[in-house]
């Protein structure tokens, strides 16, 4: 296990740990990386194919694991290799009980109307609306919630003051 002690700084960067950690299959992941390193059809033995690979792009995207290439046997193709870069954690901000409860329920939330919301974020998103300003007025939600969403979801990101997608490998 490395040394690496993740510091936050940020309140939105929680939102992928408490996935993670929300999530038992996801935690398992977490766990296995943290101690080796590992490929995907490794992990993928006896968990789901698809939790695994929804829970290293969750991951990559909260730069919480690093990855290398394995050198393979004679004959067959190099595959990637995972394990988790911070073996601690340190938090860092203040931010106000309301923005810590936007954050939280935009994390662990299985509510359907978040469902709903997040849909007609992504339909104003593609649209032009990027501001996360004009989104969370938009809904009548705060900007923390919406970064929140977009930290959560796998094919948009916070970049600045706006929401962008996030190419995905191959696209």
């Amino acid at each position: 296990m490395t040394g690496h002690i993740r510091i936050v700084n940020d309140p939105i960067d929680l939102v992928p740990l408490l996935i993670t950690f929300n999530n038992p299959e996801y935690k398992m992941i977490y766990d296995r990386l943290s101690k080796n390193w590992m490929t995907e059809i490794e992990l993928s033995e006896d968990i789901e194919p698809e939790q695994v690979t929804g829970c290293l792009a969750l991951l990559k995207k909260g730069n919480l694991i690093e990855e290398q290439w394995r050198m393979p046997k004679p004959g067959d193709k190099p595959q990637k290799e995972y394990k988790t870069t911070y073996s601690r954690f340190r938090a860092n901000f203040q931010c106000t009980m309301d923005d810590l409860g936007d954050l939280i329920h935009a994390s662990v939330s299985t509510d359907e109307k978040l469902r709903d919301i997040v849909d007609v974020i992504e339909k104003e998103v593609r649209g032009g609306n990027k501001s996360l300003n004009d989104l969370a007025r938009n809904h009548n939600v705060s900007p923390v919630f919406i970064k929140g969403l977009a930290k959560r979801l796998p094919n948009l990101d916070v970049k600045g003051q706006g929401l962008v997608f996030v190419e995905k490998p191959g696209e």
